[in-house]
C-alpha cells in the first residue's frame, strides 16, 4: 500500500490510513487523482517497505501511529539522537582542524611539537612602518611547543645576529627643527644660585585668568585635578613681580629614574621622597618625554592632542615654590647661599620607550630613528643625572607579564607568550639591525610579553653616547632588596645631597617595600624551568656585554 506524501501530510490532524482514501491504492494514478493535481507526487512506502526517512522525520513529529504506536515513537527518537551526533561531530572536529590551523585552541595538546619557522619573505625594500603584516603569530601552532631545542635553535639565530654599534648622534640645529616650541620655551641657561635648573618665566595672565585651564595632565587625569585645584588657589602668592610685570619660577627636573618598569623603581622613588632636599613632580610618572608630548595616552588607543611642554612644567609648581622660597630668603639674597632643593622625575619608560618615533620623525636610516629622549633631555641639560635600577631580566619579564596581563595567567601562558615573541623577534633580526628591532613601534607592540625592555645593555650604550658614564648611575634590585641601606647611601652621594639624622635614615630604609607582587600573583608560583632557561640563553649575550660596560660581573645575574 501506498500514499501520496503531501496529500498524507495535509491529511495529517486525522487519521493516515483512513482518510487518505483519494491516493490510496496500488492503481492510483496521479493525472487522475484531485488532490495530486496532476504533479509528480512523492510516493511513501509502508508495510516495510523502503520509504524516504526525511519524509518519516516530517509525518513522525505529529503522528506516530503510522510505525505502530510506542515503536514507532522509540525508532524516531534513535533517528533523531543518531542525526544529532553525527552533526556534533562533524562540528568539533571541524573546531579542531581550524583552531589548531590558526592557533586558536582552548585547551592545547600534549602532543602538538613542532619546529619555528623564521619569516625570509620581508623583503629588502619594505620599510620598518610596512612590517606589521610580517609580525603576525606563526601558522606553526608555535603557542604550545615545549621542545626547548626547537625554540633554541630560534635564540641561536638571534645571538648570531646580535651586533653592539654606535649610533650618530644628530646634531643640535637638527633637534631645533624638529621641536621648535620646546627650544621657545626652555632656556639654555639656568639660574645660577639654584642646585636644581629653574629660570623666570614672565607670565601675562591676569588675576581672573586660570593658569591651569588648558593643562592635559589636569583636563585628562583625574588624579592630578585635586594637585591642580590647591596649585590655583595659592599661584599668585608665589609670583614674583618686578618692574611692573609678573614672573613665575619654572624648573626642569635635576634628576631622572629613568628605568626600568619592574625593577624597583617605585621603590626607591618612595624612599628618595623622604630625603629633605628632595622634590618630585606632582606624579611619579609623567611620561611626557616618551609619550605624553607626541599625544600618547596609551598608544594602543591612538593619538591625542599632544601635551605641550608648559603642561609638563607645570607639573613641577608644587616644588618650584618651595625653590623660590628658599631663593628668596635672606641666606640666600644676603650670604650668596646656593639653592639645594632638588626635583625628581621618575617615568621607567624613559630610558627604553622611544617607540613614537616612527610616526613623527623622518629620515630614519635602516628602520633606526633619527632622534632619541636621550638626544633632546641633553640639548637643554647636558648636566642632568640618571639612576637606572635593573634586575635580572628573566624574573623582570615574569613580574612585568604577571602585573600587565589580565586573564588567564599561568606558567603555561606565559611561556607560550615567550615563544611566540622570540619568533617575532629572529623575524626582525634577520632583516633589520637590533637597534631597529628594539625601537620597532611594530614589533613592540605584536610581541605577547615585553622582550626588549630586558635588553638593558642596547639602551644603555645609547645613552652613554650622550651622556657621560658618571652622570648615570646603575643600580641592581637585588642589591636593592639585600643592603637597602648601601644602595640609598650610593643614590645620595650620587645626587651629592646632604647627610640625613638617624631617624630619618631608619624612616628612610625601614619602611616595608613598595609595589611588590600582588597576592593573587603570588599563588601562581614561578615560571616553569624550562621558559627560565630559555629566557636565560635569551639574555645571557646581552648581560655578558652589560656588565663589560659596567666593570661589574654582577650584572651577568649568574646567582638568580
Amino acid at each position: 500500500m501506498r500514499y501520496c506524501i503531501n496529500c498524507c501530510i495535509d491529511l495529517l490532524p486525522n487519521d493516515l490510513h483512513r482518510q487518505c482514501f483519494r491516493c490510496r491504492g496500488p492503481d492510483h494514478n496521479n493525472q487522475k487523482c484531485p488532490v495530486c493535481k496532476r504533479e509528480n507526487k512523492i510516493p511513501l512506502y509502508t508495510d516495510s517497505k523502503q520509504m524516504k526517512w526525511l519524509a518519516v522525520l516530517e509525518v513522525r513529529t505529529d503522528h506516530c501511529e503510522s510505525w505502530n504506536g510506542f515503536f514507532c515513537l522509540r525508532k524516531g527518537k534513535l533517528c533523531s539522537l543518531m542525526f544529532g551526533l553525527i552533526i556534533m561531530t562533524l562540528v568539533m572536529v571541524s573546531y579542531m582542524l581550524t583552531g589548531a590551523k590558526h592557533g586558536l585552541l582552548l585547551i592545547p595538546s600534549p602532543f602538538h611539537y613542532g619546529a619555528f619557522a623564521s619569516n625570509p619573505s620581508l623583503m629588502d625594500n619594505e620599510s620598518l612602518s610596512d612590517m606589521k603584516d610580517h609580525y603576525q603569530p606563526s601558522k606553526i601552532n608555535i603557542s604550545y611547543v615545549k621542545d626547548y631545542s626547537s625554540i633554541k635553535l630560534i635564540i641561536d639565530t638571534i645571538t648570531s645576529k646580535i651586533e653592539f654599534t654606535t649610533r650618530q648622534r644628530p646634531d643640535l640645529e637638527e633637534l631645533r627643527k624638529q621641536e621648535p616650541h620646546m627650544f621657545s620655551v626652555i632656556p639654555n641657561k639656568f639660574l645660577p644660585n639654584s642646585k636644581n635648573p629653574c629660570w623666570y618665566e614672565e607670565y601675562r595672565g591676569n588675576t581672573t585668568t586660570d593658569p591651569y585651564a588648558t593643562n592635559s595632565y589636569a583636563l585628562y587625569s583625574k588624579r592630578f585635578r585635586i594637585v591642580f585645584d590647591y596649585l590655583r588657589k595659592v599661584f599668585w602668592n608665589h609670583l614674583y613681580h618686578f618692574k611692573d610685570k609678573h614672573y613665575r619660577l619654572r624648573c626642569l627636573p635635576h634628576f631622572y629614574i629613568i628605568g626600568q618598569p619592574k625593577c624597583g623603581t617605585t621603590d626607591l622613588y618612595d624612599r628618595l621622597r623622604l630625603h629633605p632636599e628632595i622634590r618630585f613632580s606632582a606624579s611619579k610618572e609623567p611620561h611626557w618625554w616618551t609619550r605624553k608630548r607626541f599625544g600618547i595616552i596609551r598608544l594602543r588607543d591612538g593619538f591625542h592632542d599632544r601635551y605641550p611642554v608648559e603642561d609638563y612644567l607645570d607639573l613641577f609648581d608644587l616644588a618650584a615654590h618651595q625653590i623660590q622660597s628658599v631663593l628668596q630668603s635672606e641666606a640666600v639674597k644676603e650670604r650668596g647661599k646656593m639653592n639645594n632643593i632638588i626635583i625628581g622625575e621618575a617615568s621607567a619608560s624613559t630610558m627604553w620607550d622611544n617607540n613614537a618615533w616612527i610616526f613623527f620623525y623622518d629620515n630614519s636610516t635602516e628602520g633606526e630613528p633619527p632622534f632619541l629622549i636621550q638626544d633632546f633631555i641633553h640639548a637643554f641639560q647636558p648636566n642632568a643625572k640618571f639612576i637606572i635600577m635593573l634586575r635580572d631580566p628573566v624574573e623582570r619579564l615574569y613580574s612585568d607579564y604577571l602585573y600587565f596581563a589580565s586573564a588567564n595567567k599561568s606558567a603555561e601562558d606565559f611561556h607560550e607568550k615567550v615563544a611566540e615573541s622570540l619568533q617575532l623577534f629572529e623575524s626582525c633580526v634577520l632583516d633589520f639591525s637590533l637597534r631597529a628591532c628594539v625601537y620597532n613601534n611594530t614589533l613592540n607592540n605584536a610581541m605577547p610579553v615585553r622582550l626588549q625592555v630586558g635588553l638593558y645593555v642596547v639602551y644603555l650604550l645609547d645613552w652613554l653616547t650622550v651622556f657621560n658614564k658618571d652622570q648615570i648611575l646603575v643600580l641592581r634590585l637585588e642589591d636593592h632588596a639585600s643592603n637597602m641601606r648601601y644602595t640609598m647611601h650610593k643614590v645620595f652621594h650620587f645626587l651629592d645631597l646632604g647627610p640625613l639624622s638617624e631617624k630619618q635614615e631608619a624612616l628612610m630604609t625601614k619602611s616595608p617595600a613598595s609595589n611588590t607582587r600582588r597576592p593573587e600573583d603570588r599563588s601562581l608560583g614561578p615560571m616553569l624551568p624550562t621558559t627560565k632557561a630559555i629566557l636565560r640563553d635569551f639574555y645571557r649575550p646581552f648581560n655578558t656585554k652589560l656588565a663589560q660596560v659596567l666593570f661589574d660581573d654582577a650584572f651577568l645575574w649568574k646567582r638568580t
